[in-house]
């Protein structure tokens, strides 16, 4: 199991901050070593080798509430059923959970609350990535803070840089803590080199790549000593099984994690498994994630259906395909006691929250 971090206090470092007490004698001027601080290699190098070999994780969904505020119980209803069915670490707020639609205060709430209600169960990475290198580090400092395992870091987006810059960027928030590296050029218009995937890789806490550019370039990485998840689901068995990679960051195990954890554990390759999940994994992303899969926790009755801008749910006639598809591995849904193709005016669309 994962132990928590606990709050760091800077080492050796000057404070920024200073309390001046003033007396009618004198005046005293006192220090204050309270700056958070990257948590040092030598304490970090087990958590890391922890890390290295997790199978499953879920990239995992937040719930909303009817206002579209956080709907906690939900979540951690979620979370537990993760837990049970063999998933051994969460991406707090990427992608699937949103964290581009969060103020950073409610990114770091997240992260605290999932770290206090089950840190000590599954390991914590909170996606405190960003394209501004400043950001990065201040969310990142506040997700180590508050006891999180380790970062996911996605590459600067949108603000496109350079070779030299992207391996600042990344040698920068790899001092903070153990973190995975995120390369998804589809969302972000870059994509990470090879030759700065292999410097970064050198850092103690690079724990290794989120890669969703496919399996040759997986077993390319693999055989050149980088650690890599898959992050693509219907690549994920054969980038376990015939590429080398560790295991899978998954959105489909949101709605069947003991069948994901079944394919990345198993110890002999599971095609005929992996193939009846295909039209699933095809389904679950034929509009971009997490639209379907918000639409498919709700079809099952796990989330409420409440859907922050600009996310909608899929239309009627995907629902109706994706419903066919959520029963045929129904008994497979933990909590799920029955799918519904739901109608249009059942979903709440929130664009002030």
């Amino acid at each position: 199991t994962m132990a928590p971090h606990s709050s760091l206090l800077a080492r050796g470092k000057v404070s920024r901050f200073a309390v001046r007490r003033r007396s009618v004698s004198r005046v005293c001027a006192v220090t204050l070593l309270a700056v958070l601080a990257p948590h040092p290699a030598s304490e970090t190098r087990s958590a890391v080798d922890r890390l290295k070999k997790i199978r499953l994780v879920t990239a995992i969904k937040t719930p909303y509430l009817l206002n579209g505020k956080f709907d906690l119980p939900s979540y951690d209803a979620l979370v537990s059923r993760q837990i049970a069915n063999g998933v051994e670490g969460l991406i707090v707020g990427g992608t699937t959970g949103e964290g581009h639609l969060m103020s950073w205060d409610e990114h770091i709430m997240l992260i605290a609350h999932t770290v206090n209600a089950f840190g000590d169960k599954v390991a914590v990475i909170g996606n405190t990535g960003s394209n501004s290198t400043r950001e990065a580090l201040h969310a990142t400092e506040q997700g180590f803070a508050v006891g999180m395992h380790a970062s996911l870091q996605i590459n600067p987006y949108y603000g496109k840089t350079s070779k030299a810059g992207l391996l600042n960027h990344f040698s920068a928030v790899l001092q903070e803590g153990p973190a995975i590296i995120y390369n998804v050029p589809g969302r972000t218009g870059q994509d990470i080199p090879d030759d700065v995937v292999l410097e970064i890789s050198q850092h103690s806490n690079f724990l290794g790549m989120k890669e969703c550019t496919g399996n040759v370039r997986i077993k390319n990485y693999v055989s050149r000593g980088v650690n890599c998840w898959s992050g693509n689901d219907d690549e994920a068995h054969d980038a376990r099984h015939g590429s080398g990679a560790v295991g899978v960051i998954s959105v489909t195990s949101n709605v069947v994690p003991g069948l994901m954890h079944q394919l990345m554990h198993s110890s002999n390759p599971e095609p005929a498994l992996n193939a009846s999940l295909k039209e699933l994994f095809a389904w679950l992303f034929c509009e971009p994630n997490p639209i379907a899969l918000n639409t498919a926790l709700a079809m099952c009755g796990l989330v409420k259906p409440v859907f922050r801008l600009p996310y909608v749910p899929l239309n009627r006639q995907q629902r109706e395909k994706g419903a066919a598809l959520l029963m045929a591995v129904q008994e497979h849904i933990p909590g799920c006691s029955g799918v519904r193709v739901m109608e249009d005016h059942e979903f709440n669309l929130i664009g002030r929250h």
